[in-house]
This record gives structure tokens, C-alpha cells and sequence, in this order.
């Protein structure tokens, strides 16, 4: 199976001048809702992900897919990682982007200009209305940026973008307003176990 037939929250990834950005999509309400007949745990069993090449590490409830595309952007050919768990029986994704830039690109880009780029590509690309952001640090200090917006579908993204060592990482919680109010701390936990593992 892939991503997509997984995850029904996402709906497309796109790199627009080396931002990536995820949004999620309208859900169906369900047909019926059907009792199961054995009870079973409702809270997925969250643990520690680390990334294959062992650049970021978070936690995840579960493991999550994992997606690779080749895009060709502006700066050269990119590579982009996806990594999406989304809980059985909750409306929400969480999902873990990152891409490296090419080394010229890499150098020469200054961090917040990439954040604020990534920003305002999510919020066109999605057409939402921003909630809220700050400026951020990651746990080895660098530069971030959060930010919070809804589309026009109620989707409510909150999403930790991070620039370290010429690689761009974004950090999301995809869910509905309904959602959002009762896992508002699960999205928070979620968000602050992400770590970006220094290169050796």
C-alpha cells in the first residue's frame, strides 16, 4: 500500500522554491459507525522514531510510512522525505518532511528568508488564513519558525519548520477543529520530542 491510500488526510505534497508543505483534504463523514464487538485501546502506543539516516529522531504513534520523491525545483534536483502516521479512529496525520538543499543553495540561503518562504508557500498553497507563529529554536539551537493556520475546509495544520545543516525540516500536526481541542497537548508533546541529530 502506499502513503496516499493510507493516509486520507493528505492529499499532496508540494516544493515550491524549496518549501515543502503538506496539506490535508476534506474528510467523508462516515457511512454508519459501527460498534466493534471486542473493546480495544483507543490511544495509539506512541514511540521513539528514528530517522533511516539518523538525522532527526521524534515520537511517533507507531511507525510511521515512509515516502521519497525526487523533485526538480529552481536550485536543482532535491530529495523529499516523508514520513506520516495517522492514528486509527482519530481525524488527525502527523507528519515529518525534510529535504536538502543543493550545497551552493545551501550556503549562500539565509535561514529566515527559507522559513518565511516556506511560510507564506504553505499558506497560499493551501489558501488558509494564518492562526499564529513565532520564531523558534530546535533543542541544538537552530533557527525555526511555528506556525498555526486553517484552510477553508476547517483543517487546522501546526506545523515546526527548522533549518540545520543545509537541510529544511518540517514538523506537522494535521487535524479538525474538533480534534484539535481534545489532542491540543498530544500535538504539543508531538511537536516538542522532535530533535534534529547533529551530523558526526
Amino acid at each position: 500500500m502506499t502513503v496516499k491510500s493510507l493516509l486520507p488526510l493528505i492529499a499532496a505534497t508540494f516544493v515550491c522554491g524549496g518549501s515543502i508543505l503538506v496539506e490535508a483534504r476534506q474528510l467523508k463523514p462516515p457511512t454508519a459507525v459501527v460498534k466493534p464487538t471486542v473493546s480495544q485501546p483507543t490511544q495509539p502506543q506512541w514511540k521513539l522514531f528514528t530517522a533511516p539516516d539518523g538525522r532527526f529522531s521524534i515520537l511517533m504513534p507507531g511507525s510511521p510510512n515512509r515516502n521519497t520523491e525526487y523533485q526538480k525545483t529552481y536550485m536543482g534536483k532535491i530529495t523529499l522525505e516523508i514520513f506520516v502516521a495517522q492514528p486509527p479512529k482519530q481525524q488527525v496525520a502527523y507528519v515529518v518532511t525534510c529535504n536538502d538543499f543543493p550545497y551552493s543553495y545551501g550556503q549562500m540561503a539565509d535561514p529566515q528568508a527559507v522559513l518565511n518562504n516556506v511560510r507564506d508557500m504553505a499558506l497560499k498553497t493551501t489558501k488558509s488564513n494564518l492562526i499564529s507563529q513565532r520564531n523558534i529554536r530546535s533543542s541544538n539551537n537552530h533557527p525555526g519558525k511555528e506556525i498555526e493556520y486553517i484552510n477553508s475546509g476547517g483543517k487546522i495544520t501546526k506545523s515546526r519548520m527548522y533549518v540545520a545543516e543545509g537541510r529544511l525540516y518540517q514538523v506537522m500536526a494535521i487535524t479538525t477543529k474538533k480534534q484539535q481541542k481534545t489532542l491540543a497537548k498530544t500535538i504539543t508533546g508531538y511537536l516538542n520530542s522532535f530533535h534534529v541529530v547533529l551530523k558526526k
